[in-house]
């Protein structure tokens, strides 16, 4: 009886939450538990299915599984009468994704512009191709799997194509990542399910639609990302690849209102475009200095810079889930850290990367960039994620908006010349850190990052307050995590990209704030940070485009 929840349900059901089991039960516990919580009587279940399971791990030796499950059952009114106090005990929420508007046959108005194939445009170009409007999708890079073998040349050869790499191609920066699809945004309207259904068509396997913390992995994404395009051409989408935005062309209109009206793209042609999605990525620094130029509001808004650091899988395992390290069924344990700092600061652990590895992930020549991802297995033999520390315009970059891209740039170059100007990442051993001394050899941990690491100073290429801010946050990690702060932990540099550093600012009515017409969306604008909040957000301003040429009621009439 008890099945994955594989898809929407928009029938009537009732959803039981946090119901914890052993993590080792039996199969034939989990609806024995539902059924005796909601005090059921011998028949009355009809049916379950998994909605979401997560775990416990408060305690290392009794570790539990929690479930929330959807239930089809004789009286749902009666049961649902009986528990009406209960916050755990509620009809299923209705997750079925419904299209605002859509394009009516024959329709002859202009085709929405898509800026960038990465989760926000991927999601943006696939529900505008779902109502019918064809867009063009325009991708400064190459398609994923030429892609991927620019990247490789980094990796391996330290050869950089500044235009595909970890940062620029189909599928975006997420692509060469762990595949978190979590996030904290408020979604009411359930769009992230909308995100994680149309993953699951597209190859993602099925307990994405379940697991509390899905993720799926780079090589699956590769798969994932052709399947998708191959939809969207299906439903008359087009893509440009190795096509870059140079110039926005605007104009002043009677009323004073600045509009787009076009496009000016590295192969020289002009694209006459009217509705265009901005979906560039955190990384596109050349187009976020054309939208300055050409008169775009954008303003500077606070990321964080620090390094990566690396640990045994093995130890965290051991940190987190005690005697039940190594479970199948739990995985590869993660963490999530955060520290403020007595100068101010706060000190914190991002995008975790259970049995992954460190990346090269710089878009520029001359620049260090560090990254991590994961395979769907998690299997490698470390552990990483980024140690940053926040920073603000007002109090770091202040000046004009685009200071703090110029900041990055800085520490990258910075992070180039400490690793050897050749591509190699500076790092260095965490106990040397703590003492303020260059390391000069490797202990127990093992860097994966490739091309290399090359030992040193982490000083070299960081700011006095983070290294302050680093020095007395590791000590409290490793009180919180042991073996987090042991000395042959390594630390490599440096790790700039968290966010974007400027956002494109849109109204209410997701045109950016001054220009007509141009919808800026996602992690480049400052509007996401990680796969499923782009790909979400690119829903919201798909709709909203999609509105703007073709009104609710217009669809309605038809």
């Amino acid at each position: 009886m008890v099945q994955r929840a594989v898809r929407s349900y928009g029938g009537a059901m009732i959803r039981l939450s946090d119901l914890a089991l052993p993590l080792d039960h039996a199969s034939e516990d989990l609806e024995a538990a539902a059924v005796e919580r909601l005090g059921l009587a011998p028949g009355q279940l009809q049916r379950m299915s998994v909605a979401r399971r997560g775990n416990d791990a408060r305690r290392k030796s009794a570790i539990k599984l929690v479930y929330t499950l959807d239930l089809v059952v004789d009286d749902e009114a009666g049961v649902l009468a009986r528990f009406a106090d209960d916050p755990h005990v509620r009809p299923t929420p209705d997750t079925s994704y419904k299209f605002v508007t859509r394009a009516p046959e024959g329709y002859a108005g202009p085709r929405p512009v898509v800026i960038g194939a990465g989760p926000c445009g991927l999601l943006a170009a696939l529900v505008l191709a779902q109502m019918g409007f064809k867009p063009i999708i325009i991708e400064r890079g190459k398609a994923v799997r030429e892609r991927t073998k620019d990247t490789w040349g980094l990796w391996r050869k330290s050869v950089l194509d500044t235009e595909s790499n970890v940062q620029f191609g189909e599928g975006g920066a997420g692509t060469f990542s762990d595949g978190k699809l979590y996030s904290r945004i408020k979604d009411s309207r359930h769009l992230g399910r909308k995100v994680l259904t149309e993953f699951v068509k597209a190859g993602a396997p099925d307990d994405i639609l379940t697991e509390a913390h899905p993720h799926i992995g780079t090589f699956r994404l590769v798969t994932m990302v052709i399947a998708m395009r191959e939809t969207i051409e299906a439903l008359g989408g087009e893509y440009r690849f190795g096509t870059r935005v140079d110039d926005f062309e605007l104009e002043t209109g009677a009323d004073g209102e600045q509009k787009l009206t076009g496009l000016h793209l590295s192969n020289g042609e002009f694209l006459p475009a009217s509705h265009v999605i901005l979906a560039v990525g955190h990384s596109a620094r050349d187009t976020f200095e054309a939208l300055v130029k050409a008169g775009v509001f954008v303003e500077a808004k606070p990321f964080a810079i620090g390094v990566r650091i690396e640990h045994p899988q093995g130890w965290i395992d051991t940190a987190r889930y005690g005697p039940n390290a190594g479970n199948k069924i739990l995985g590869a344990a993660a963490y999530a850290l955060s520290h403020k700092c007595t100068n101010g600061r706060t000190v914190y652990s991002f995008c975790m990367c259970p049995g992954g590895r460190v990346v090269a992930a710089t878009s520029e020549e001359g620049r260090v960039v560090t990254n991590g991802m994961s395979q769907y297995s998690r299997a490698e033999f470390n552990a990483n994620s980024g140690l940053v520390v926040d920073i603000s315009p007002e109090r770091d970059f202040p000046g004009d908006v685009l200071a703090g891209m110029r900041l990055q740039r800085h520490l990258e170059e910075l992070a180039f010349k400490a690793g050897g100007s050749n591509y190699k990442a500076p790092g260095q051993k965490l106990g040397d850190f703590l003492e303020g001394k260059p390391s000069s050899e490797f202990g127990v941990v093992t860097p994966s990052y490739q091309p290399g690491v090359h030992l040193t100073d982490l000083a070299e290429c960081l700011p006095d307050f983070v290294i302050e801010a680093l020095r007395e946050a590791l000590p409290v990690f490793g009180r919180q995590v042991p073996g987090y702060d042991h000395p042959d932990v390594v630390m490599t540099g440096v790790e700039t990209r968290t966010s974007s550093p400027v956002r494109i600012t849109r109204g209410r009515d997701f045109h950016s704030l001054n220009t007509r017409g141009l919808y800026p969306a996602g992690e480049g604008a400052g509007y996401a940070g990680g796969i499923l909040s782009a790909a979400v957000d690119g829903i919201r301003v798909a709709e909203a485009l999609a509105l703007d040429l073709v009104p609710a009621e217009a669809t309605r009439a038809s």
